[in-house]
């Protein structure tokens, strides 16, 4: 039986919405799947709200624009949800019965009581994940939550692996015309006196997506036959 996702991912600006969906959909392509992605974003700016549509699945995909009713909806912030921070409000809208919402948040969010029941009656899944917290501690920088995401995502979905997740990290950061940083083009020259050399970077950045990998699948969220991966022991942080 064919395996399809229509995923909606909402952040805001400078968390790297578009280049973790990206990455996403170059890994599931990379695993011998398919995918069409369409971002959609106003002013370039920091906190700005920011959206991006990704289908993937096992078979040919054959349409692509926006996604009103996904099977996935990924938070990139709490403030798409406590501060409407996004172009989709209320955050789940189109949310398929069964579907899967995954917040970047340290635990459970307090709802307001309409949006609980009606997430309840949608028998809709809550996984919450410190992506924040999970990139901090694994690569001293925030920058890399749109990558513990993105990891975890993998994961669910099963319709990509550890290594095509790493080479998509690859093309991205060093194909041409790409920016280097999983943020915005603005982060890169930070980013890079940080870190140096491009593929410290790259480390950092998949070392968050194993963490991340790992914690979908420690949490029973991950799909049939998805296991955990070998996480590298990270370096410390360096100022």
């Amino acid at each position: 039986m064919a395996k399809r996702f229509n995923i909606r991912m909402a952040g805001v600006g400078g968390q790297g919405v578009v280049t973790g969906s990206h990455i996403l959909s170059t890994a599931v392509i990379n695993a011998g799947g398919e995918s069409t992605i369409v971002p959609f974003y106003g002013s370039e700016k920091r906190m700005a709200p920011v959206e991006s549509y990704v289908r993937v699945s096992d078979e040919a995909i054959y349409e692509i624009g926006e996604i009103t009713f996904p099977h996935i909806i990924i938070i990139f912030h709490p403030q798409v949800i406590t501060h409407g921070k996004s172009y989709t409000m209320p955050f789940y809208f189109g949310l398929k019965e069964d579907g899967i919402a995954l917040i970047n948040n340290d635990g459970p969010m307090k709802l307001h009581k309409d949006q609980a029941r009606e997430l309840e009656e949608r028998r809709a899944k809550l996984y919450y994940i410190p992506a924040t917290k999970i990139s901090l501690d694994v690569s001293g920088m925030d920058l890399a939550t749109n990558m513990a995401l993105m990891g975890a995502i993998g994961a669910i979905t099963g319709l990509t692996n550890m290594a095509a997740l790493e080479q998509a990290v690859k093309d991205r950061f060093l194909g041409k015309g790409f920016v280097v940083s999983g943020g915005t083009a603005a982060l890169d020259s930070v980013v890079e006196r940080k870190f140096k050399k491009k593929q410290e970077l790259i480390e950092k950045n998949v070392a968050v997506m194993r963490a991340a990998w790992n914690y979908a699948v420690d949490k029973g969220w991950a799909s049939k036959d998805v296991k955990r991966v070998d996480e590298p022991v990270a370096a410390a942080a360096t100022a």
